[in-house]
C-alpha cells in the first residue's frame, strides 16, 4: 500500500543520497593549527568580543548594585518570616 511519499518497502528518490556526494571532514580549519596557535586564537575572539560589551556607568553600576543588594534583604527576611513560621507551627503539632 503507498501513500502520497512512498512505501516503506520503496523510498523516496530524495531520501536516496548517492555516496559521491557524502563529504567526509578531516580535521578541518582547525586540525591544521597547532595548539598554541588555537589558544592565541581563543584569547584574541575573547577579547574581541569584551570590546563589544557596553559597560554601565558608574552612577547604573551603582544604581544595579542597590538594587540587588536590597532585593537580597527583601528575600532573606521573607525566608526567615517563613521559616519562623514553619518553627512555630511544628512546635505547635509535635509539642
Amino acid at each position: 500500500m503507498t501513500d502520497a511519499v512512498g512505501s516503506i518497502d520503496m523510498p523516496d528518490a530524495q531520501d536516496e543520497a548517492p555516496e559521491s556526494r557524502k563529504k567526509t571532514r578531516k580535521g578541518g580549519k582547525r586540525g591544521k593549527k597547532g595548539p598554541l596557535k588555537r589558544l592565541a586564537l581563543f584569547y584574541r575572539q575573547v577579547i574581541a568580543e569584551l570590546r563589544k560589551v557596553v559597560w554601565p556607568t558608574r552612577s547604573q553600576l551603582t544604581t544595579y548594585t542597590t538594587v540587588v543588594i536590597v532585593f537580597v534583604v527583601i528575600m532573606i527576611a521573607l525566608v526567615t518570616v517563613i521559616d519562623y513560621g514553619f518553627n512555630q507551627a511544628v512546635k505547635y503539632v509535635f509539642g
